[in-house]
């Protein structure tokens, strides 16, 4: 028996290429048969799983045809490569300007279809690029093809998600998915801490969530899953704008990794970067948030599909922002043409993987709680200060939010926001920066709930919640770790897996941050253009809150829709708004808008 198994063991061993290509075909004839069988039953209810399966088919082709003919493919498209580097010169301008006229025209016709709004979100945007340039390190040195490439493609995946059925469903649906794929969480956390354990929410409902994310990403990391998404999307950047293998990398990474995770994909390749690089990867690391704590974002009832459109269009506006910040002035050491080797899970199993993952999050759950503890404190701590100042010059209701409004305000306002909300997302903006986004997202989620509980919009002369539109802005401008305590997190961080950088680090840690901050407002701004208006606050709220002027000021243009639609609703004796219930106020305010004929108004 000895003999035949190591005679059975030496042919597995000779011919273990051959044998491993059998287990993988019938594995892949199994799925495969698995989708035939589920899309001929329904498919409209195996279209996901169909989607899913023809994406993976084509990038595994992709990847098999460029592993074995990346010389052949590479010499097919080298003359291409050599005529437009000829043309290059007089190429760039052509593009730089059909771009320009694009959005001046789309612009045009936006506006005259939707309202005017649109464009104070591009003007807010040419404002934060012009801010950029003049506090910029080196203004004259400014490369412009990765700023315009990357605000490009801020457009682009803005317009595919926010203006496309297609894309918005997409997203949509990727948002319910993850929702759905946080509940599971609930499992756990229900175990541990009893049947009421959502009765202390924050502790026991959202961080749980932050373990298993974690969790999950150290088991997709385990399989090599993350690193070959976050190569693809970096080979996107690094090919559209130009930008170093490096900082192309981390940035994807920051998609989907914290801050201080991402630099280590490429942790080899750190003592050998430029100061332009290392500013690029800090950049990136503020301008946007980790997955873990994206599902705590979520579950604080924040849209998951536009937190999700916020990681992404984020990736490239840190890197324009930061090139446009801080211009690349040396040579760059690392341009593999073939791809940066990133760095493997160190787990001996897939087991062991989660178990890590669950491990890890220890610190950063721990490091969440404390930090939400100790902020409130000295928020409250601060605001009673204020207060005490403000009495003494009659005005008690100084605190810290209504200080960050004010300063924050032309910031907020200029990204689209409406004029009235740009003082609360001014006071949102104050929050995320001085302290950490978790208060400011938690903040948010509560003017989220009023707005969708209804009743008065204003209490005491004090706003209860935004517009729908507002809240949309401000998720974008929130999506971020651009903060002063993360200031110090990255430059300990990446100290630590880098000490021969330690002065370059602490040189442009606070520029990378500035930078963060302005990529994510302008990812705001381009939110804003794209975002389409609509009514925003239930009519029969709207109207209910109208008859009442000493307490809400009137929208003319929104009392109007709902006046039209409450009348024309009346002549076809539809059913008036459901839910809503009307009363003789609410009819008479619509009779002064409108001014209507007696059959409606006696």
């Amino acid at each position: 028996l000895e003999k035949k198994y190591d005679e059975v063991c030496e042919f597995c061993k000779k011919h273990k290429t051959r044998i491993r290509y059998v287990i993988y075909g019938i594995l892949i004839t199994a799925y495969l048969a698995v989708v035939i069988a589920a899309c001929s039953l329904n498919f409209q209810r195996a279209l996901p799983l169909f989607v899913i399966t023809v994406i993976a088919i084509f990038f595994i082709c992709w990847d098999f045809l460029i592993a074995k003919y990346e010389d052949r493919i590479a010499a097919f498209f080298s003359h291409g490569d050599l005529y437009l580097k000829k043309q290059w010169f007089w190429l760039k301008w052509v593009l730089c300007a059909t771009l320009i006229i694009t959005i001046v025209c789309w612009l045009i016709f936006d506006t005259t279809k939707g309202g005017s709004r649109q464009l104070i979100s591009f003007g807010g945007l040419v404002m934060y690029v012009l801010l950029m340039l003049i506090f910029s390190k080196y203004p004259t040195r400014v490369a412009w093809r990765p700023v315009f490439s990357g605000i490009g493609m801020q457009f682009f995946l803005g317009i595919l998600i926010l203006r496309t059925k297609v894309g918005f469903d997409v997203f949509n649906w990727l948002g319910i998915q993850i929702q759905t794929f946080l509940e599971y969480s609930d499992a756990g956390a229900k175990f541990v801490f009893g049947d009421k354990y959502t009765d202390h929410f924050f502790a026991f409902k959202v961080l749980p969530i932050v373990v298993f994310f974690s969790t999950v990403m150290s088991m997709l990391y385990h399989v090599g899953f993350m690193q070959w998404l976050i190569g693809k999307v970096g080979w996107i950047m690094h090919v559209f704008m130009g930008t170093t293998p490096v900082e192309s990398l981390v940035a994807a990474g920051n998609i989907f990794v914290g801050q201080t995770e991402s630099p280590l994909l490429v942790r080899p390749y750190l003592p050998y970067i430029t100061k332009s690089e290392l500013h690029a990867i800090m950049t990136a690391g503020f301008s946007t948030i980790a997955g873990s704590v994206l599902g705590a974002y979520i579950s604080f009832g924040v849209s998951s599909s536009h937190l999700l459109t916020a990681s992404v269009m984020s990736a490239p506006a840190s890197l324009a922002a930061s090139k446009l910040f801080w211009p690349e002035t040396e040579k760059p050491l690392v341009t593999l043409r073939s791809g940066i080797q990133m760095a493997k899970s160190e787990s001996k199993n897939l087991l062991e993987a989660a178990s890590q993952g669950a491990s890890t999050s220890i610190g950063l759950v721990a490091n969440i709680a404390v930090n939400v503890i100790s902020f409130l404190a000295l928020l409250s701590f601060l605001d009673s200060a204020l207060s005490w100042v403000g009495n003494l010059f009659d005005y008690p209701q100084l605190n810290f939010e209504n200080i960050c409004a004010y300063v924050f305000m032309p910031f907020s306002f200029m990204m689209g926001i409406d004029w009235e909300d740009s003082f609360i997302v001014g006071g949102l903006l104050g929050y995320k920066t001085f302290f950490n986004e978790f208060l400011a997202y938690e903040r948010l989620s509560k003017l989220i709930q009023n707005r969708e509980k209804g009743g008065s919009m204003y209490i005491n002369g004090v706003k209860q919640y935004m517009t729908v539109r507002s809240e949309v802005i401000a998720t974008y401008a929130l999506c971020g770790f651009a903060n002063f305590g993360s200031l110090g997190l990255v430059i300990g961080g990446l100290t630590s897996i880098a000490p021969s950088k330690k002065k370059d680090i602490a040189d442009s840690a606070f520029r990378a941050m500035i930078a963060g901050t302005a990529a994510c407002f302008m990812t705001a701004c381009v939110a804003g253009m794209l975002t389409v208006p609509g009514l925003e606050v239930p009519c029969h709220i709207l109207l209910g809150n109208a008859s009442n002027f000493t307490d809400f000021p009137a929208n003319s243009t929104e009392l109007l829709k709902c006046c039209q639609h409450l009348f024309t609703s009346a002549n076809r004796s539809e059913e008036i708004f459901p839910g809503g219930n009307y009363s003789l106020n609410a009819w008479k305010v619509c009779c002064q808008i409108l001014g209507q004929p007696a059959f409606h108004c006696t």
